[in-house]
């Protein structure tokens, strides 16, 4: 008999609620996934406002659950489990989530599990490729996150591998756009600058990609900088900058680092499939350099449709079938939101 799954995400300036059904054979299926979205509210900032994304969540919550359930065609009472993101994430915003789910789960009379944000960006990709291979490599890149993680089992075994020293990816693309006057978030417009300018016009630093560096660590903040430092010589010239330019070759820096390693890793692990996912996986040139280089390694690529890479209830109602499915423990009702949740710790 198939069971209802409810994933609830607000780790951060997204409101997601998601509905998946759970097939005897494991197979998961996507029925809704419902975002509302404070993004607009933190633009003028040029950044996340903790405060302003908790009070979003709250106004939000209800709503989109509302909306998720009539997409669905189904009821609160054909709920059968509920997961939320517990951790990682801003305490405040993860406390409304966590709160909402539990008031759900009481309600409802449904077990209810706390999951980690970061295996759910993972776990997204099986609603849209299928059951994962195992081991199977992921490169996740988000405005908070950049990683290289194995994973071995999606309910209960993931490894890091590397990890960002400074700054994220997504961090990085930020502080950038802001440099260049673009408009926040700074993923989307640098992307869609980058495809009018020339990609080797300067260049730019590859962070720890020496000899002595850690082999799947990143650093951006190097180039962050570097991109900052060279559009202030050229205004202090009295020099148009050249933004498509400039995007351009600071996005093929990015994404020939990210690519690299993540190449490198799985031929390290002797892995055959690559998933990238968080919001940096709808970036054009990250998934197109990717291509290039999984297929001249004889290596699987897969990447979420864009909808599914960025913060969503699915991911998490994803990670939570995969949860039951494995049956994990319930998570003790009294359970709090953790903002630093190592990503080993799959669900509580």
């Amino acid at each position: 008999m198939s069971r209802i799954i409810m994933g609830i995400e607000s780790s951060c300036d997204e409101t997601g609620v998601g509905l998946v059904r759970l097939s005897d054979d494991g197979a998961v299926e996507l029925l809704a996934d419902e975002v509302a979205s404070s993004v607009d509210q933190h633009a003028r900032f040029g950044g996340v406002v903790p405060e302003v994304a908790s009070r979003a969540h709250l106004e939000a919550m209800v709503p989109t659950a509302e909306r998720a359930f009539a997409t669905a065609g189904l009821k609160l009472s054909d709920v059968d489990a509920i997961a939320v993101t517990a951790g990682p994430g801003l305490a405040g915003a993860l406390l409304v989530g966590v709160s909402a789910a539990k008031a759900y789960s009481a309600a409802l009379d449904v077990p209810l599990y706390g999951v980690n944000h970061l295996a759910g960006h993972i776990a997204v990709d099986t609603l849209q490729h299928g059951p994962l291979p195992s081991p199977v490599l992921a490169l996740l890149v988000s405005g908070g996150h950049t990683q290289l993680l194995r994973v071995d089992d999606i309910a209960s075994k993931i490894t890091e591998l590397g990890s960002t020293v400074d700054d994220a990816a997504g961090e990085a693309y930020d502080k950038v756009a802001r440099v260049l006057d673009l408009p926040y978030p700074g993923g989307p417009p640098i992307d869609k600058a980058a495809r009018e300018g020339n990609p080797s016009a300067i260049a730019f630093p590859r962070g720890m990609t020496g000899p002595r560096d850690a082999k799947f660590d990143f650093s951006f903040s190097g180039l962050k900088t570097a991109v900052a430092r060279w559009v202030e010589n050229a205004e202090r010239g009295g020099a148009e900058v050249p933004v498509n330019d400039v995007a351009a070759s600071f996005q093929e820096a990015v994404a020939d680092v990210l690519t690299a390693k993540a190449v490198r890793a799985a031929k390290d692990q002797g892995i055959g499939t690559l998933v990238i996912s968080g919001g940096v996986a709808a970036n054009s040139r990250l998934s197109s350099l990717a291509a290039e280089r999984c297929a001249a390694a004889g290596i699987e690529l897969r990447v979420p449709r864009p909808r599914l890479c960025t913060d969503n209830g699915a991911m998490i109602a994803a990670l939570g079938a995969h949860v039951v499915a494995a049956d994990r423990p319930v998570a003790p009702l009294d359970f709090s939101a953790n903002p630093a949740l190592p990503v080993d710790v799959i669900s509580l």
